[in-house]
This record gives C-alpha cells, sequence and structure tokens, in this order.
C-alpha cells in the first residue's frame, strides 16, 4: 500500500511544502514588523495624515495600533483555536490580513482618512494575531524532531528577510509619486498573504490536533503522509499510539476544547510552569527593545544621527542586509547544545543587548559632542557600531515566538501558545508606542534603558529555561515529568520504585538538586530517546492510561473506522 498524499505529496516533499507555507507567514510577519519604518515620517504620508506630522506621540500610536488587532487577534485564537484547528485559522488569518490592507491603502483626503487607515491597521494586526498564534503550533505538531532546530534556523532569517524586503520597497517607493510612497508598500504584503491562504487549504491538518479531536483515520493518514510510511506500518502505529498517551496524559482526552483552566494546572504537566515559560519568553522579547529598532530605524537615524530622510532609509535598508544574512547562516550552537532555553533563546538576548549597548555607545556625549563638530564623522562613528550586533552576535529571533510551541503539552499548546503571543503583541504594543516619545524626550538613555533590562534577563534565561534542542514533543512531556517527580522525591513526599533514572539515565541526590532549576537538569540530564523508549517512559512516570482504558479504546475505534 503506498503512503497517503496531500496535494500530490508525501514523505519529505510534503513535509518542505508544510514548511514553505508556515515560512511564509514568517515572511509576512517580518515584512509587517519593517514596513511602517519608512513610511511614518514620510512627507506624502505626514501631509495626507497631518497629525503625525511632527508628532511622536501619534507617530507611535499609529504604528503601534497594530498590535493591539495583533493582540485581539490572539485572544480569539485563545477562545477558538482548538475549535477552528490550525488549517482553517492559519487561511483565516492571512484572509483577514488582506481586507485590512485593502482598507489602508484606500483612504484619502476627501473622507477621514487616518479613522480608516487605523482601523485597517487593526484588522491586518487581528489576521496576524492570529497567525502568529497558529503558525508555530502547526509547523512544532507537523515536524521531525530532527528538523525542528533547523527549521527554526530557516524561519529566524525569513523573518529578517521579510523585513529586509519591507526596507528597501520602502526605499524604492520613496522616489516614487506621493501616492505610491506609502501605499505600494503597505500593498505589497498581500502577495504574502496570498501565498499564506491558497496553498493552506490543500496542505494536512495537524495530526495532534486530528487525534485530538477523535478523528483518528484522518490523524493517522496525516502522520503516514508526513513520514511517507504506509498506514498500518509499525512506525506509524507507534507515532499515533505515542500521541493518543500525551492526550490521554493530560487529563482531558475526549474533550473537543480544553478548558482555559487547565493552562493553570500543576502536577506531573506541569501545564502553568510551562505556559508561564513561553509567556516570560515573548515578554522578555519585546521589553527587550528588538522592536523599537526594527520598527523605527531610519527615526532613530533621523532624529539621534540627525540624517535626512532618504540617508536614514538607505542605512536601514542595509543593516536589514547584514542583519538577514547573519540570520541565515548556520550557527554552531544549531549543531551542539546550547547552554539553555531552545536551543539559543539565551543568544537572542545577547543579541540585544549588543543592540542596545552598541546604539548606547554610539550616543554618549563624548560621540555626540564629536559628531557636532565634524558631520562629516556621523555615518563612520555610528553605522559600523550599529551593525556591530549584526555581525558579531546577531541571532534568528524566532526563538520566543516558536519555544511556547514546543514547550507547551499537546492538549494546552493551542491556548497556552495564544496567551504567549497575547504577552507578546500587548509589550510589543507597549514599545513600539513609547519608543518615540522615550527618544524624543531622554535621547540616548532610551539605549542604555534596553540594554539594563536585556542585562537583567539573561540569568533568567539561563535558570529556569530548559533546553528543548532534539526533543521530540513528547520527550518535553517525560522532562517536567521527571522534573516534578524528581521534586517529590527530594522534598521526602514520594520514593520511586525504580528510583528516577529509568531509561533516559538521569542523576539524583542533593548534590545534583543544587546544581540548578530541576526542569532544566532533567532536560540536560536525560538522553535522548527513541519511539519506543519514550512509550516506556511514559508509563514509567505515570502518563500513559492502561488497563481496558484509552489504548485499547482507541485501537478499537481505529479498527471500526478503517475497516
Amino acid at each position: 500500500m503506498a503512503p497517503p498524499k496531500f496535494m500530490g505529496l508525501t514523505g519529505r516533499p510534503l513535509s518542505l511544502a508544510v514548511s514553505t507555507v508556515a515560512t511564509t507567514g514568517f515572511l509576512l510577519f517580518g515584512y509587517d514588523q519593517g514596513v511602517m519604518s519608512g513610511i511614518i515620517t514620510a512627507p506624502a504620508f505626514n501631509e495626507l495624515f497631518t497629525a503625525t506630522k511632527g508628532n511622536s506621540t501619534m507617530q507611535g500610536f499609529v504604528t503601534a495600533i497594530y498590535e493591539i488587532g495583533c493582540l485581539f487577534g490572539a485572544i480569539f485564537i485563545l477562545a477558538f483555536g482548538d475549535f477552528l484547528g490550525r488549517r482553517c485559522a492559519i487561511m483565516m488569518g492571512g484572509s483577514i490580513m488582506i481586507l485590512g490592507v485593502i482598507i489602508q491603502v484606500t483612504a484619502e483626503r476627501n473622507a477621514i482618512p487616518l479613522a480608516q487607515f487605523i482601523i485597517g491597521r487593526v484588522i491586518t494586526g487581528f489576521g496576524n494575531g492570529i497567525n502568529t498564534s497558529t503558525i508555530p503550533t502547526y509547523q512544532a505538531e507537523c515536524s521531525k524532531t530532527s528538523n525542528r532546530g533547523l527549521l527554526i534556523c530557516v524561519e529566524g532569517g525569513v523573518i529578517a528577510f521579510g523585513t529586509l524586503i519591507a526596507y528597501w520597497v520602502d526605499y524604492g517607493a520613496s522616489y516614487g509619486p506621493p501616492s505610491l510612497t506609502w501605499r505600494f508598500p503597505i500593498a505589497f504584503q498581500i502577495i504574502f498573504a496570498l501565498v499564506l491562504a491558497i496553498p493552506t487549504y490543500w496542505l494536512p491538518e495537524s495530526p495532534r490536533w486530528l487525534l485530538t479531536r477523535e478523528r483518528h483515520a484522518e490523524g493517522t493518514a496525516v502522520i503516514a503522509a508526513l513520514r511517507g510510511l504506509e498506514l498500518d506500518s509499525k512506525e506509524t502505529v507507534l507515532q499515533r499510539q505515542i500521541i493518543l498517551d500525551s492526550i490521554a496524559a493530560s487529563g482531558y482526552a475526549g474533550k473537543k476544547t480544553t478548558p482555559l483552566k487547565a493552562c493553570f494546572t500543576g502536577g506531573k504537566t506541569q501545564h502553568f510552569r510551562r505556559m508561564m515559560l513561553g509567556v516570560s519568553s515573548q515578554f522578555m522579547q519585546q521589553v527587550g527593545g528588538c522592536n523599537a529598532v526594527i520598527y523605527y530605524f531610519p527615526i532613530l537615524f533621523e532624529q539621534s544621527i540627525h540624517q535626512s530622510h532618504d540617508i536614514s532609509l538607505l542605512l536601514g535598508g542595509v543593516n536589514m542586509i547584514v542583519y538577514s544574512i547573519f540570520a541565515t547562516l548556520p550557527h554552531p550552537w544549531h549543531g551542539g547544545r546550547s547552554k539553555r532555553g531552545s536551543g539559543g533563546v539565551i543568544y537572542v538576548y545577547r543579541q540585544l543587548w549588543g543592540d542596545m549597548v552598541t546604539f548606547a555607545l554610539g550616543e554618549l556625549p563624548p560621540l555626540s559632542l564629536l559628531r557636532s563638530h565634524n558631520p562629516y564623522i556621523t555615518i563612520p562613528s555610528s553605522s559600523p557600531l550599529f551593525h556591530l550586533p549584526s555581525t558579531t552576535v546577531n541571532i534568528p529571533p524566532p526563538y520566543p515566538q516558536l519555544y511556547p510551541a514546543e514547550i507547551n503539552p499537546l492538549k494546552t499548546r493551542q491556548k497556552a501558545n495564544a496567551l504567549s503571543t497575547c504577552s507578546n503583541w500587548l509589550f510589543n504594543f507597549l514599545i513600539v508606542m513609547i519608543t518615540p516619545i522615550l527618544i524624543d524626550q531622554i535621547g540616548w538613555g532610551t539605549y542604555l534603558f534596553f540594554a539594563l533590562l536585556n542585562a537583567s534577563f539573561l540569568p533568567v534565561i539561563y535558570f529556569w529555561y530548559p533546553e528543548t534542542r532534539r526533543r521530540s514533543l513528547e520527550e518535553i512531556d517525560i522532562i517536567f515529568a521527571r522534573g516534578w517527580m524528581e521534586g517529590k522525591r527530594v522534598m521526602g513526599d514520594m520514593v520511586s520504585p525504580g528510583g528516577v533514572g529509568g531509561v533516559g539515565g538521569m542523576g539524583h541526590g542533593k548534590r545534583g538538586w543544587r546544581k540548578g532549576d530541576r526542569y532544566v537538569r532533567a532536560a540536560r540530564e536525560m538522553r535522548f530517546l527513541s519511539d519506543e523508549e519514550v512509550e516506556v517512559e511514559q508509563r514509567r512516570y505515570g502518563l500513559v492510561v492502561d488497563g481496558g482504558g484509552v489504548r485499547e479504546v482507541e485501537r478499537a475505534v481505529d479498527v471500526g473506522k478503517e475497516g
């Protein structure tokens, strides 16, 4: 029997198709992050939307209101994501973004242009909020364990490349007619939204979502298709059973949707801890100031370095080229074990630290005084300093975006990821709103402020974020069960009959306990498991319901459906 096919594809080609559509969503995400950077202070834009001319507060509001739309989109997925499924949500998000773009670019002087533009921004953000809450989950649930880290690297480069496209489209459009200056860059993103929404119709649904909805025959077919296996092969049956065991371990087997309160529970599955890891990762990413640079690079050069609008756009485009190159190059920590935090979250914050310190150095009073006496020293003293982080410690940015989809268990993954995305857009709005005001009021102190914030995040990431590199999503469940049981053992509340070594071989004792967070230690010391070993460990830690329960029922249902 041949493997099942979707879009006429199976195995690796089908997985590549899924990844291509998912990365297009990240490309659109990156484009939207950068598109307003060259528009918000463009003369043609300010002449039509007069409230934005020379008003840093209104400039921040018009740019940041997009994040409020994204927040509402994330809340929508929090409420309805489990019901809609991954594919339907992605198609809906892309379609809503197209509608929002049309509303924005059709704003005219004879109406109320600013109100129409703001409404369009909110609607576009709503669609993007749906996408950013869904695509990481869909990608994580359809990817092989061995490919997930590489896909994160690729998607990081794609976000940077999307921002690069936005900067250069802004720069090119600035030489066109006044109306083209801002309408074309905003309208251009429709191309990405179409590529995202249309092919998704023919792609498979997430196998884990299908099995959660008790659509076992469809879920089995998708597992087989994504791996290029026959429906009744041993590998397909084993993969399906591991996922079913994970669903059973969540305590919400047989339910169509997961109640929000499930995200706030503890025990072996540690739903609340895992949800907070994802929420905090996106909080730190935004409060660290990454989007202060991405959204406002030209404004920062105009106001801090006192360059013309055209030169600022050009320098922004050059910086994005450097940023994109180093975001897509292979990095050494993708091949070896990093210190913590989703195969490199800690490096993301090193990059942010570098960005802010570099900007701070470029704006300290001695250098500012030097530039005021010699305008020709402006670019040599500022541009290389700003590019330094990109060439030394620049890391693909989506680790905090994808970490929640990896770290959370199957049953709460959609809701926990949506909560993380809410955190992302809420604090994104805050930073994008206040950055122009901070630059206007405290100048170089803005960069020092962000640098100190990033410095405070590093120990948190190092000590409390478990590593997920090369782990299957089900292995991560075992890591948290191990950590929880180790804590119970050390506290003297429970002693496991067989110890906690198991197949994975994790050490124990007070000496090991003092090494750091027990979940981080479990991730570090547990060796990588095969599918068969995952099933054994699930049984060991009580993550499987046996004996006339879930396993036998699921098999009986499958036989009935397939027969």
